[in-house]
């Protein structure tokens, strides 16, 4: 009995934070969905009425699809550069390691809002770097901010910013490689390209789908960039741009708290569903 309440004493300071942190925000807003604020009657009950005008509404399959493109392009770029980055780190080739490995890890820490702000003034039509540019050499650039290069130019942000961080995920798992594995392959005359490909790869699933789970997640909760920029081009961001921003501006501008809440909760589970079945995938070729 007594090691029993001491095993309740080790994970009840979890367990507070997990109550206060999560399973009661989502508890009410799943409890705020089943309501619905009427001209007369006032706060009703609805059940799942709400959840099922969420499902017919075009305005959020639209900002869903959107935000699918955006992961189905952004997160294998950004994998594939931070996988260039760790191979690279890890090769011990690399002239100043520590300033190459500083460099990519730095826009990480630089706020997802400063960021935001940052880029958007190098996007300005009238003032950024890109029109800078375009007037130097008296060439016509594409406007990163119209509504054809909008997601690349969100992406390009994302990218800059969680590179260096998915990065250091891999290097790390590429440093718990044993070096005899390595001493084997150079004895039995394998290359460079053959070590990376027959050993640092395979070693590198596991780290691969903890990055790849992060950033699916990452990407279906766009907010920030989108919303920091939008001033510099509403008629492209629009409110409903992002599931994310729709819920937000349901919420805070249009006051419709309850509708507000069922759309945070549909785009809950289908991340909770995509992040999974990229877990899924990553086990399944891990194994």
């Amino acid at each position: 009995m007594t090691r029993r309440w001491a095993a309740w004493g080790f994970i009840s300071p979890f367990l507070v934070v997990f109550a206060f942190a999560l399973a009661a925000p989502v508890g009410y807003a799943v409890y705020l969905s089943l309501f619905r604020q009427e001209l007369l009657g006032g706060n009703t009950f609805v059940g799942l009425a709400n959840y099922g005008q969420a499902l017919t509404d075009p305005r959020f399959w639209q900002s869903a699809g959107r935000v699918a493109l955006f992961l189905a392009v952004q997160v294998p770029v950004m994998l594939v550069l931070a996988l260039l980055a760790a191979l690279a780190l890890d090769s011990a080739r690399l002239a100043w390691a520590p300033l190459y490995r500083l460099s990519v890890f730095l826009p990480y820490a630089v706020p997802a809002v400063v960021a935001a702000l940052m880029w958007g003034f190098m996007y300005g039509r009238q003032f950024g770097l890109v029109a800078g540019i375009g007037a130097a050499l008296h060439v016509s650039l594409p406007d990163p901010l119209s509504s054809g290069w909008m997601l690349p130019s969100i992406g390009n942000v994302v990218t800059w910013e969680f590179t260096g961080y998915n990065m250091l995920i891999l290097f790390a798992a590429l440093r718990a490689v044993p070096g005899e594995l390595y001493e084997a392959a150079a004895i039995d005359g394998a290359g460079s390209l053959r070590i990376a490909r027959a050993i640092k790869l395979p070693a590198l699933r596991p780290a691969l789908t903890v990055a790849a789970v992060f950033s699916v997640i990452g990407s279906l909760q766009l907010f920030n960039e989108p919303n920091i920029l939008q001033p510099l081009s509403p008629d492209v961001l629009t409110t409903s741009f992002t599931p994310n921003m729709y819920s937000y501006y349901l919420s805070f501008a249009g006051q419709e708290y309850n509708y507000s809440a069922t759309i945070a909760i549909v785009m809950g589970v289908l991340t909770v569903i995509a992040a999974a079945a990229v877990q899924a995938y990553g086990r399944r070729r891990t194994a």
